[in-house]
């Protein structure tokens, strides 16, 4: 497997985020997921646009992660949180965590964790929060095994489509 390299993402990073977040959408929830909706999904939430508007934000971090020749292949958002029922002061948001199915594994996930929690801490964040698809076991197992502890369920929508989530906190101080 190639080495990745992470970065913080930039401005002329938007369509190679729109790529690899329709990929990895796609690739991991189209087995349970009706297309149409999906399709609306990707287009909505997975379109340069929207990853350039989250780019231009201030409280918006990315971390891209690429091949030596640099072809994307992983990434984590972090922003504000979006779960108001749950937030407390000093929360942070791992709102998207994806790496492209060859690259899970061998310690990559790992890896991506860790430069998200350092932008978190960068942040100052005391804790950090997301939201995973009660139907994804092999992503709920490995955010236990990172530390984060089911604090609630959220609902997310694909379209119309309601899907559960489950809401994870983990602890950043102390």
């Amino acid at each position: 497997m190639t080495p990745i390299h992470w970065r913080k993402a930039g401005p002329d990073d938007a369509a190679a985020l729109a790529y690899l977040g329709a990929a990895t959408f796609l690739s991991t929830f189209a087995f349970d997921h009706p297309g149409g909706p999906l399709i609306e999904h990707l287009d909505a939430e997975h379109s340069a646009d929207y990853y350039a508007a989250k780019l231009a934000r201030a409280d918006v971090d990315i971390v891209l992660g690429e091949t030596p020749l640099g072809a994307p292949v992983g990434y984590a958002l972090l922003m504000s949180p979006e779960h108001p029922q749950f937030q407390q002061d000093g929360d942070w948001e791992l709102k998207r965590f994806y790496l492209l199915g060859p690259w899970q594994g061998g310690g990559n996930g790992r890896d991506l964790m860790a430069q998200a929690i350092q932008v978190a801490r960068d942040r100052g964040a005391q804790r950090l929060l997301l939201a995973v698809y009660e139907s994804n076991t092999r992503a709920i197992a490995f955010y236990e095994r990172a530390g984060f502890v089911h604090i609630g369920e959220t609902v997310f929508m694909v379209g119309d489509v309601a899907f559960q989530d489950r809401v994870y906190a983990k602890n950043l101080v102390g």
